[in-house]
């Protein structure tokens, strides 16, 4: 699942080759000799409770010749009060780097790789129920009631890209040829073609939290922060109050320009954009036929716009965090960007069924083979074996408010710098969401 904006700059700027950011990330406590903002760091509950140097109460403390003695990485304390202030219930020790993704595996029940068709068509008819019953209750409400029918709707249409998803991914079917005719179909709804998808979202596991070349959510590079004006009104608006439908942008940006791909892709492109457009040009007449163009709002687009609300969110919380860093590809290592890079989230319950379990997120990283109806037991196995090394929230105000408020430009010290820290004449969108946004977590 990915939600990179054309690299950065939308319809702006096309995608330029450039080294990599920076020779080195590091967390908050990375060590050396810089400014040791607190604000950023943690809420105004814990500042200035537990200090590593002797300093007097100050907004920015400036370490001059001395170097200034983080908190360790193994300090349990640190991890926790920096869980409470992003909305987690937990922030995990990092991976030892002698760990590999092979580690993580031999540890998994075998089971957890079976496929079991019948428990995958029976995702197909949880979906398709659902959906209708939503498009049942659009017909039925009463205009203040028809954002819930919405919301019920764009869920329950949410599920029909988590099958083409596992279908993508090979662990929806032992039939193959079923896998990509179901995937298919499942994508129209969404208009979303299928095979360019698959091919862009193959990159995001291969070469997730690396600075550059993933394909989802990417610290946005300086560079194109700095580059004009509007760029930079661009991407505050789209990695602030926007964000949450962001992936609109990435749908239609990455998937229908045959450019982006390579010659031995082009023609299964081409196959799933003709079915895109097929059902476009027969299913919108129809439904604009039979309701009207409000009909065509009503009961498409709205729904449409709720699933990529899901699109958006489920990314961002799935990757994205002030402590989790996007590495350079030199000092990229596999097992630890998929089990310290990847944040399992508890959503209502209601949530997760209609979106067949999508949140349980870190054993779809470590093996995309294993099917989404296995992902519980395998999430089970790895708190047993790996727990105090993965990431976990609840999905929460305080979680959605320091993705949309902090994790905005790339850091080599810090992750991210947010935009208010670097443009505050700028950033009044981000000042709203500080205000607007309730801090519960």
């Amino acid at each position: 699942m990915a939600c990179r904006i054309a690299d950065s700059g939308l319809l702006l700027m096309g995608h330029r080759q450039r080294p990599a950011w920076s020779p080195k990330i590091a967390a908050h406590y990375s060590p050396g000799i810089y400014n040791l903002k607190w604000d950023n760091i943690l809420p105004k509950e814990v500042k200035y409770q537990q200090c590593f140097i002797p300093i007097k109460r100050s907004k920015i403390v400036q370490a001059v010749a001395v170097p200034v003695a983080p908190p360790p990485a193994d300090n349990a304390e640190y991890r926790k009060q920096l869980a409470e202030s992003y909305g987690f219930r937990q922030i995990g020790e990092q991976l030892p780097d002698n760990v590999t993704l092979k580690d993580i595996l031999e540890t998994l029940p075998k089971k957890v790789f079976e496929i079991d068709d019948a428990k995958a068509f029976k995702s197909v008819l949880t979906s398709v129920t659902s959906y209708a019953l939503g498009l049942f209750m659009i017909s039925k409400a009463p205009w203040f009631l028809l954002p819930l029918a919405w919301a019920w709707t764009g869920t329950a249409i949410t599920g029909f890209f988590v099958i083409g998803h596992d279908c993508a991914h090979k662990s929806f079917s032992k039939n193959k040829l079923v896998e990509d005719i179901v995937g298919t179909l499942a994508f129209l709804p969404l208009i979303y073609p299928y095979e360019p998808w698959r091919f862009k979202h193959d990159k995001h596991h291969a070469k997730t939290n690396m600075l550059i070349e993933d394909t989802a959510w990417l610290p946005i590079d300086p560079e194109d922060f700095n580059s004009s004006p509007l760029m930079k009104k661009v991407l505050i608006y789209a990695y602030g109050p926007l964000r949450p439908w962001v992936s609109i942008a990435h749908w239609w940006l990455a998937h229908f320009n045959l450019k982006k791909f390579r010659p031995n892709e082009v023609k299964r492109v081409k196959i799933s954009l003709a079915c895109v457009f097929a059902f476009m040009a027969i299913g919108w007449p129809l439904i604009i036929y039979k309701t009207g163009f409000l009909g065509w709002i009503k009961y498409w687009l709205m729904p449409w716009l709720g699933y990529h609300f899901w699109m958006s969110t489920f990314t961002m919380v799935h990757h994205t965090a002030p402590h989790i860093p996007f590495k350079p590809q030199d000092e990229w290592n596999a097992a630890q960007a998929q089990l310290n890079g990847t944040v399992h989230c508890d959503y209502p319950r209601w949530i997760e069924v209609l979106c067949h379990d999508i949140n349980v997120h870190i054993p779809h990283h470590l093996s995309p083979r294993i099917p989404w109806y296995n992902l519980r037991a395998a999430h089970e196995s790895i708190q047993q074996n790996w727990g105090k090394y993965i990431n976990e929230a609840s999905w929460n105000w305080r979680l959605m408010k320091t993705i949309l408020t902090v994790c905005h430009v790339y850091d080599k010290e810090q992750n991210y710098v947010a935009f208010d820290e670097l443009a505050p004449e700028d950033s009044q969108p981000i000042t709203f969401l500080k205000k607007a946004m309730p801090d519960y977590a």
